[in-house]
């Protein structure tokens, strides 16, 4: 894959979980609550700046950042000749739509996920008390569901052997849940008035840069494997063990 775009995206992303990790060093000191809204409504307004620069960086000036290079293509097309397949040109994995029609179907998915997560966030809630499952695992639940498309897609694009549109889908959509979806939901909170601050714990505050760190090391080469994604799956299952007890 295009190794400026995971360099990339691993740059935004550090310097996106920097700035949410402002009000959290507040709150280990000694703030007043409001200090901590205040401060996470400015970091929301310089999120939402920063998610503007990105957005004209990657669709105007540096589109170039964003696409398989010569030598990715090659590499596939290498590939393709070994498995002795006879046809060498790139298959279309996904019809090409019209871009209202693909804007209707994304939106129209979004609503559905968030009705099926609200429902879910709702009873689930009631089951989870009610069994006594940890709460981590509903988050999680939740989560999954949230990110269904996106899963879904990506996995498609790695059977199809399409690895800078898998990069771009999970480190894209890591960076417009930080970026994008992080502004909304401070000024929805602010605009109804249930205050909403951006302070973490230790644990996650931990997480969030061992998990930067592990996508850049992952991913800054240019090339991935099936190991460095179980590196991930790990280090994941190891961070969910340590949430059960923290």
């Amino acid at each position: 894959h295009n190794e400026d775009t995971s360099s990339t995206y691993t740059t935004i992303l550090l310097v996106a979980s920097s700035a949410l990790l402002v009000p959290s060093i507040m709150h280990f000191t000694a703030q007043s609550q409001q200090d901590l809204v205040l401060a996470s409504n400015i970091i929301g307004f310089v999120l939402f700046g920063f998610y503007i620069v990105i957005f004209i960086f990657q669709t105007k000036t540096h589109t170039h950042f964003f696409k398989a290079t010569a030598r990715s293509r090659i590499f596939r097309y290498k590939r393709k000749l070994e498995e002795d397949e006879e046809e060498v040109e790139e298959p279309e994995a996904f019809e090409r739509l019209s871009t209202p029609i693909n804007f209707v179907i994304i939106f129209s998915l979004i609503a559905v996920i968030g009705i099926v997560a609200e429902v879910f966030a709702n009873e689930g809630m009631l089951l989870v008390q009610t069994y006594n499952f940890p709460v981590g695992l509903a988050g999680l639940v939740i989560a999954i569901i949230s990110v269904a498309p996106e899963i879904m897609t990506a996995i498609t694009a790695a059977k199809n052997d399409q690895i800078q549109r898998v990069i771009n889908i999970a480190m894209g959509a890591s960076t417009v849940s930080i970026m994008l979806t992080v502004p909304v939901l401070l000024a929805l909170s602010y605009s109804t008035a249930h205050p909403l601050t951006l302070d973490f714990n230790t644990l996650q505050v931990g997480a969030l840069i061992l998990t930067i760190i592990l996508a850049w090391k992952t991913t800054d080469d240019g090339q991935t494997n099936y190991f460095e994604g179980t590196s991930h799956l790990f280090f994941f299952i190891c961070y969910a063990i340590v949430a059960a007890f923290y």
